[in-house]
């Protein structure tokens, strides 16, 4: 909700917790979720929702302060598909990126990009580990179980 509306009248309470709202924003991305209100009138989303945009990108999880913060799935329209932790709209801790050809990386994210120790599981299935640093990784190494 980058554009911060007062939407009081979409706005259902929900026990003393936040709010409950369904929302449609004026560029068709819609949310439906928790949230709260701020003493000034203004919405933000806060707890657990679904956010879908116009374009289709989904997601489902936890948000802080308007943003994607905690767990959650971000779905692209493509096929691509993120699960683990969020920061300030950004993958940021676990997770495990899944592309469209079904091959994944998993390990610590730090501002969408895989840092340290991590896996790469290739469309065969095979497993690779190796120290991922931004697009490049060092030590890539077969991984083989006995």
């Amino acid at each position: 909700m980058s554009e911060q509306k007062n939407i009081e009248d979409d706005v259902q309470p929900k026990e003393s917790v936040g709010l409950t709202v369904s929302y449609i924003f004026p560029n068709g991305d819609k949310y439906a979720g928790e949230c709260s209100k701020s003493s000034e009138g203004f919405v933000k989303r806060n707890g657990t929702g679904i956010h879908t945009s116009a374009k289709g990108l989904i997601y489902t999880g936890v948000w802080k302060d308007d943003k994607m913060n905690g767990s959650g799935r971000l779905a692209h329209p493509s096929g691509a598909v993120y699960e683990g932790e969020f920061k300030d709209n950004m993958f940021h801790g676990k997770g495990t990126y899944t592309f469209q050809n079904g091959s994944k990386i998993t390990g610590s994210f730090n501002k969408n990009k895989l840092d340290g120790e991590g896996e790469y599981t290739d469309t065969q299935g095979l497993v690779w580990v190796g120290s991922f640093h931004d697009k490049s990784v060092s030590d890539l190494k077969l991984k083989v179980n006995m």
